[in-house]
């Protein structure tokens, strides 16, 4: 797994550094060879914010983008809280994969699992029993208006939402602005 730490509004010791590798690249076991992991840590700024010391971890895999958050008030403490919940999140997927496959054989499975960037070895752990997968319990259908992003952001707090569908006037294309947590919008665009 190609690991990479990363600091904002931290300095980033080589300590930190260190600890982050080895904790973070047990996860190794689960995914393929050449997996990419990016690992963010930094400082929350705020006084008020008691869990200040925040880790992002994204996993690029062949299939899904694996990302978890944590914080808390010391950085190692937070670096444990995302490890736990990613190796959570990969024996979920990794589960989910298995039992697609189980009417396949072994060969099938393995091809399979390692098609969507995971690793089969025998040292890897089996997956945890799985909880139900969540389903579809509303469907909703709307008419997009043809807006700019800007507009788009207006529409968003009139709706009072958290994101908002609508087609891009300059791109002509379907696109969600959405409200980030510092407060500010992010837009996403599809890329053919």
């Amino acid at each position: 797994m190609n690991l990479t730490v990363k600091g904002r509004n931290l300095v980033l010791t080589d300590a930190i550094s260190r600890y982050a590798e080895e904790k973070l690249g047990r996860l190794g076991k689960y995914v393929a060879n050449g997996t990419r992991c990016e690992v963010e840590l930094w400082t929350e700024k705020n006084p008020s914010i008691a869990d200040n010391q925040v880790v992002e971890v994204t996993i690029f895999t062949k299939g899904p983008v694996i990302r978890a958050r944590e914080a808390s008030p010391d950085i190692y403490a937070s670096i444990d809280l995302v490890f736990a919940k990613l190796e959570r999140q990969v024996k979920k997927y990794r589960g989910k994969l298995v039992s697609r496959y189980q009417g396949a054989r072994k060969e099938a499975k393995e091809a399979a699992l390692a098609s969507e960037g995971f690793n089969i070895s025998e040292e890897a752990e089996e997956p945890e029993a799985e909880t139900p997968s969540p389903t579809i319990v509303k469907t909703k259908q709307f008419m997009t208006k043809p807006m700019t992003p800007e507009e788009a952001c207006l529409q968003l707090e009139l709706v009072g939402h958290d994101f908002f569908v609508f087609t891009n006037s300059e791109t002509n294309e379907t696109a969600v602005v959405y409200r980030r947590r510092d407060g500010n919008y992010g837009l996403i665009e599809a890329q053919s």
